[in-house]
């Protein structure tokens, strides 16, 4: 089943709409097409952004604390470094 579409009405510099129309023509695809795919792909790229911002946040956060090394998971990173250098 297709998900429900609604529409939205988004004014655009001159100059930006003749790009988007020439990119349509160029690659045969309608410029809706472009305009939600470059939607998508900026607010992917906001999602994986505010993701590292959190995690940015924690690690500084637990910065020095007794939270800041595992010493079995960094025992294990090591381990599998030098397996990955020998099998190389």
């Amino acid at each position: 089943m297709a998900s429900a579409k609604t529409n939205l009405h988004v004014p655009l510099p001159a100059e930006l709409n003749q790009k988007l129309r020439a990119e349509a023509r160029r690659s045969g695809q309608p410029a809706t097409e472009i305009a939600r795919e470059g939607i998508r792909v900026f607010l992917e790229s906001r999602r994986r952004q505010a993701i590292r911002e959190e995690i940015k946040a924690y690690a500084h956060k637990i910065a020095g604390s007794r939270d800041d090394l595992d010493i079995e998971m960094e025992s294990a990173a090591i381990e599998h470094m030098l397996e990955s250098e020998e099998a190389s």
